[in-house]
């Protein structure tokens, strides 16, 4: 049987927290597919590896750019090195988990500056560029908690609500020019950001970690936790020429655990 072709070959990508989890298996199925990344984190040395094992592994070029897109002035420093992006995949690691009696107007700031203001920020560097060509994918990596709130991850939920909205506007705003902007929504996957959510959990409960983690994955309806290339791949369809009539969605991934029909 002869592979899917996503008709991306050539294209370029921004893809933000791409060191790691669910950023790096996007980059890694979007290299597969022939596009031409760039991949973002703060830490160098983890992304000069990943983009090392991306470049090997799909043959396509991968570009590291350490810088903290959080900032205006990381934000600058990405959006030079990939000025004219035709796919952006916007992903920061969600605020910590806790109790909001806890946190001052400065973790808001925080929580909100990383997972509405930023990705706000990186479209609207790179939209109107995407409509003047004709194509572009924008994916927002936001959390199946939109759609089912977590009570210890409000910072998080307040947060990614606010750029759910937003991109529900813009969405029918850029169609017309095929641009497509859709969000992402991940269940538990097996990443580090999982394992310290389940280890908070677990401390306040006064369990074992591993003991939690069991639990939640006989919990799941498929019995695991999801893999990241599972991911990746989902994002690389959407990012692909055949996705071009779905957008302004929330595409849940979480193994069937929110029960609801909408």
């Amino acid at each position: 049987m002869a592979a899917i072709d996503l008709g991306i070959a050539g294209r370029t990508a921004l893809v933000c927290g791409a060191s790691k989890g669910l950023g790096r298996a996007c980059a890694d199925a979007l290299a597969q597919a022939g596009v031409t990344v760039t991949i973002v984190a703060r830490g160098a040395t983890a992304l000069e590896a990943a983009a090392r094992e991306i470049s090997a592994a799909t043959g396509s070029s991968v570009n590291p750019v350490a810088a903290d897109v959080t900032t205006a002035d990381g934000r600058a420093t990405v959006l030079a090195a990939c000025p004219s992006a035709d796919i952006l995949v916007t992903n920061a690691g969600g605020p910590p988990p806790g109790d909001f009696r806890d946190w001052d107007e400065a973790a808001w700031h925080a929580a909100l500056e990383a997972n509405m203001v930023t990705p706000i920020m990186l479209i609207r560097a790179t939209v109107d560029g995407m409509a003047q060509r004709g194509f572009g994918r924008i994916i927002n990596i936001t959390s199946a908690a939109v759609k089912a709130p977590i009570d210890v991850l409000g910072l998080s939920n307040g947060a990614r609500a606010g750029l759910t909205g937003f991109v529900a506007g813009l969405a029918r705003q850029v169609a017309r020019d095929g641009v497509t902007i859709n969000n992402l929504l991940p269940g538990p996957f097996e990443t580090d950001r999982l394992r310290t959510t389940v280890a908070a959990a677990a401390k306040r409960e006064g369990v074992d970690t591993d003991a939690l983690m069991d639990r939640r994955r006989a919990g799941n309806p498929t019995r695991r936790f999801g893999r990241p290339e599972e991911f990746g791949m989902m994002c690389a369809f959407i990012a692909s020429a055949h996705a071009g009539y779905m957008t302004g969605q929330n595409i849940l991934l979480d193994g069937g655990s929110y029960p609801g029909t909408l």
